[in-house]
This record gives C-alpha cells, sequence and structure tokens, in this order.
C-alpha cells in the first residue's frame, strides 16, 4: 500500500456566522485507500468535502490533496478530483447517454472518445437498457449510478463520494459498494461520507467520526470496535417505559448509563468483564425490571457510534 498523503488537513474550520461547521480537522489519508467520514445529520461532513473540493474556502487552516494547497493551487485540484454529491447532479432533460457523453466533452475528451466512454459506463452501472431514456423518468437508484458514472468519467485519481447511497434499495447499494471495491482496486483513492455504519464497516480501510464539526475518533474498524471493550450486553425491555428504571440499574453496576438504539426497549452496555454483565441483569430483576431478552456479543460501529456521539454531545453541554 502507498505511504502518499491523497489528503492532509490540518486545524481545518469553517463557521457559517455564529456557526462552527468545522472546527479544528486533521485528517491524514492515504492514496490508494477508502477513508470514512461517518457521522450524524449536520456534523460538518459535507462541509469539509466541498473545502476539500475548492467549493467552499476555509476559514481556517490548510488542506492539500496530493501537497496541493486547495485555496492557492485549487485549479490544479479541480484536476485531480471527482465528486458525487447528496444529490443527482445530471440533467434531466437528456438521456443517460447524452448526459455522459456531454460531461465527456466538456472534460476535454473528442466526441468520439466521449461516446466509447459514456457506453463503457452505462454497461458498468447497469445503465445500458436506459441508456436512452430521459433522465426524469429514472427512478433514485438510477440517478444515483448515473451521477457517479459520470464522476468517473476522466477515471479521477480522488474520488469524494458524499453519502452517495442513501436512498437506495439494498440491491443497488450492494452493486455502488462494489463499484468503489473495483475504483479502489484500480488505484483510486476514495473519500467518503455516510451515516450508514454497516457501509462504513464494509468499505473504509480508516474511519474518522465526526460530531459537531469535530474529529471525536479515528481507527480502523477493529480499532473503534475495541476502544469500547471486549463484550456489550445488550438488553431488550418489555416495556419502554422502564427505560428510566433500567438506566438507572445499569449505573449503579457500572458507573454509567447504557447506549440507547434506535428502539426505545434497547439498551446496550459496555462491560468491564463477564461478572458485571450477571450483575446487571439481577440489578433489572430486583428493580422489578421485565425483560424480554438479553445477549452478550462484541461491539459493532453502531455501539461506538452511540458512544462516541453521546460523549461529543456530553462535552459540548458541559462546555
Amino acid at each position: 500500500m502507498s505511504t502518499e498523503l491523497a489528503i492532509e488537513t490540518q486545524s481545518l474550520g469553517k463557521t457559517f456566522g455564529a456557526l462552527t461547521a468545522v472546527d479544528t480537522v486533521d485528517l491524514r489519508v492515504t492514496a490508494g485507500t477508502v477513508f470514512g467520514l461517518l457521522g450524524p445529520n449536520g456534523a460538518g461532513k459535507t462541509t469539509i468535502v466541498r473545502m476539500l473540493a475548492t467549493l467552499l474556502r476555509p476559514d481556517s487552516g490548510r488542506a492539500t490533496v496530493f501537497g496541493h494547497d486547495v485555496v492557492r493551487e485549487a485549479i490544479a485540484v479541480r484536476s485531480m478530483i471527482g465528486l458525487t454529491g447528496q444529490y443527482a447532479a445530471v440533467d434531466e432533460n437528456l438521456t443517460a447517454v447524452e448526459n455522459l457523453r456531454l460531461f465527456g466533452q466538456l472534460l476535454g475528451l473528442t466526441r468520439r472518445a466521449a461516446a466509447r466512454r459514456a457506453d463503457e459506463l452505462l454497461e458498468q452501472f447497469e445503465l445500458t437498457t436506459a441508456a436512452r431514456r430521459r433522465v426524469g423518468s429514472f427512478s433514485g437508484g438510477m440517478r444515483r449510478r448515473l451521477d457517479l458514472a459520470a464522476t468517473l468519467i476522466t477515471l479521477p485519481p480522488l474520488i469524494f463520494l458524499d453519502e452517495p447511497t442513501t436512498g437506495l434499495d439494498p440491491h443497488t447499494r450492494e452493486r455502488m459498494w462494489s463499484v468503489v471495491r473495483e475504483l479502489v482496486d484500480r488505484g483510486a483513492t476514495i473519500l467518503l461520507t455516510t451515516q450508514y455504519l454497516e457501509e462504513a464497516d464494509a468499505l473504509a480501510d480508516r474511519i474518522a467520526v465526526i460530531d459537531h464539526g469535530s474529529v471525536v475518533a479515528e481507527g480502523t474498524a477493529v480499532e473503534l470496535k475495541s476502544s469500547l471493550g471486549e463484550e456489550m450486553l445488550r438488553i431488550d425491555l418489555v416495556e419502554a417505559a422502564q427505560r428510566p428504571l433500567a438506566d438507572a440499574a445499569v449505573e449503579r453496576i457500572v458507573g454509567s448509563t447504557p447506549l440507547h438504539g434506535d428502539t426505545p426497549t434497547t439498551l446496550t452496555v459496555p462491560l468491564r468483564d463477564m461478572d458485571s454483565a450477571a450483575d446487571v441483569i439481577t440489578a433489572c430483576r430486583a428493580s422489578g425490571i421485565r425483560l424480554r431478552g438479553f445477549a452478550v456479543d462484541r461491539p459493532d460501529l453502531n455501539s461506538v457510534f452511540l458512544a462516541l456521539t453521546r460523549h461529543s454531545a456530553d462535552r459540548k453541554v458541559s462546555a
């Protein structure tokens, strides 16, 4: 694996009025890898991408792309990047093949080369049968595939994928994942922003968790998972109304409140050791809390994400 840096930021910052969107972010992205920016809506992920892609000027710090400063050498940076944003940038009034040929010619390809490249991309993204349909009739998944195809016309060495699979069905998402892996195999570097924990786990060589404009953790998926400890106790309550009682019982045993998942009846407790799992269950029963079930397993990225963003929010409130 290359040790060349595709991206480096130092104390990168951006504010919008009184809002600090990005707060002194330091990143180092090795060429030929997938680097994931994982965080909730409004965390600052897209603002970071827009600064790196020269679409926003940083208010503080600096950033380079393959050694070129994103402010002072913006034209050089733009020649090395491709960007797929959260919304398709293709023309709905043109057909798929017309869009790709137009992008190709705008990027300097001859008419013949643009037509050939358009045909290759339509096949790669399984859009050949829809090539001559107006994009306005496409489904959301088809538009996302076409948008990514347009980004890849000239195969730039650095590709920004800003939440590329939002709203896609599982089959289309898997296809997009396959394309990302193919690009990296061909030497590209991918900066991927996502809210999907399984996407970051499946694709990213390294992950930075972003919350409130700051990097709250960084590492491989394995390193981030191990940061919570070896095991997690997952508790499923019968009644959501008993969650405050369960929180109190857990805090008495492990010294902190449990993590709360998407459902109001599910609690996750990082464990110091296996004995504390039995102690938590005993404490819940002693408090009259009805349990539907419980299990002990290893941490996943969902647990890491909940823990890190909760601690980040706690720090912001206490500040």
